[in-house]
């Protein structure tokens, strides 16, 4: 395992953040109010750390700032998806959105997120077949932010060039740790798809609430949101 290669995996595995608390008000009692506003400070707080990993991605910091910008515009709600679904892989039918903050089919209702979970699940239910493991989701993280659509993206040969080093280091440590599991790596790619859908679920969920107007949301989110619905 100790090829050029695998050092990519080695180093995803270091850059990994700190695990995220939501830190709801106990003294509030549950709502829909608090839920969403709790989720709205959360997903700001994860957007600050998704930003600062990003710089530990191999060649992600070798792009120019715009290119850094457009390509964490489109794809930071999937890289926060895919965080919340690793995290809740130990749970039956529940999901992790912070270390104090599960939510049952009951806490989704009353979030109003009942058909954003239930897509979330699903992704959950696919990994979970799968026994996914922390060097596969670490790598398909940072494959998940180099899959980046963004038209606003000027040098796609750079952006080119880091999709091939991670989807190598995947490949490399499939055949190595799964030697009899020839289409694991094509399986856990397909998934990235679902991811996209079910981001974009999320972000026109937490784009209606911005419009609704009733839920505080940070400068930084917003100018997010914002970004990834022109």
């Amino acid at each position: 395992m100790a090829t050029a290669v695998n050092k990519v995996i080695s180093h995803l595995l270091a850059a990994e953040p700190e695990k995220l608390y939501a830190m709801p008000d106990p003294t509030v009692p549950e709502s829909y109010l608090k839920a969403v506003t709790t989720l709205c400070d959360l997903a700001d707080r994860e957007l600050v750390v998704i930003i600062g990993w990003a710089k530990h991605i191999p060649g992600f910091s070798c792009l120019s700032l715009e290119d850094q910008m457009s390509v964490l515009q489109s794809v930071w709600m999937e890289v926060l998806i895919l965080g919340v679904v690793h995290r809740s892989l130990p749970y039956e039918d529940e999901i992790m959105y912070a270390e104090d903050y599960v939510m049952d089919e009951g806490f989704s209702k009353l979030a109003g997120l009942l058909d954003l979970n239930s897509c979330i699940l699903q992704l959950v239910k696919r990994y979970k077949g799968m026994k996914l493991e922390k060097e596969e989701f670490v790598t398909l993280k940072a494959i998940a932010l180099a899959n980046s659509d963004s038209a606003h993206i000027e040098d796609v040969q750079a952006i080119q060039k880091l999709q091939d080093l991670l989807h190598e280091a995947l490949l490399e440590y499939e055949a190595v740790r799964h030697p009899g599991e020839l289409q694991r790596a094509g399986k856990l790619l397909m998934t990235l798809p679902l991811l996209r859908q079910t981001a974009n679920r999320a972000q026109q969920h937490f784009y209606s609430l911005k419009v609704e107007g009733k839920v505080p949301m940070h400068k930084l989110f917003l100018e997010m949101l914002e970004a990834m619905m022109d």
